[in-house]
């Protein structure tokens, strides 16, 4: 069982991808947007590659617990990734998950150039990783 961890943003989209036992997250890479059909096909890609069974997908409420317009966005993509694959998604509340990649990457020293270059991809990551433990 492997699962592929998304936090789909307006310009990159953070990759993850647990271990083949569920047990663990690693960040694999950060795609750059280009336009829709081409993100849909690299993050299936991904799927294929490392023979995903399901996707989770980052959903960024605001702290109320309500739906803002970057929610509405994020479905939409996750609308239109359901229509390219019958890999089973589900959506994962995200509220933090960026706060908490750029304190960790903050702790670990690294340089804003270097945080600015993976933090979509620790936050998949630690979106990944929430999910995993919940089950």
């Amino acid at each position: 069982m492997r699962v592929l961890g998304l936090d789909v943003g307006n310009k990159t989209i953070g990759v993850a991808v647990s271990d083949p036992l569920g047990f663990t997250a690693q960040g694999i890479t950060t795609i750059n947007r280009k336009n829709i059909k081409t993100d849909i096909e690299t993050v299936v890609n991904y799927c294929n590659e490392y023979t995903v069974d399901t996707i989770v997908v980052g959903l960024p409420k605001n702290m109320n617990g309500t739906l803002g317009p970057q929610s509405e966005k994020v479905m939409a993509f996750v609308e239109k990734l359901k229509k390219n694959t019958d890999i089973n998604i589900k959506m994962w509340d995200e509220r933090l998950t960026t706060v908490a990649a750029h304190k960790a990457m903050l702790e670990a020293d690294l340089s804003r150039a270097k945080r600015n270059k993976i933090v979509d991809k620790v936050a998949a990551t630690y979106i990944l990783q929430g999910y995993l433990d919940s089950i």
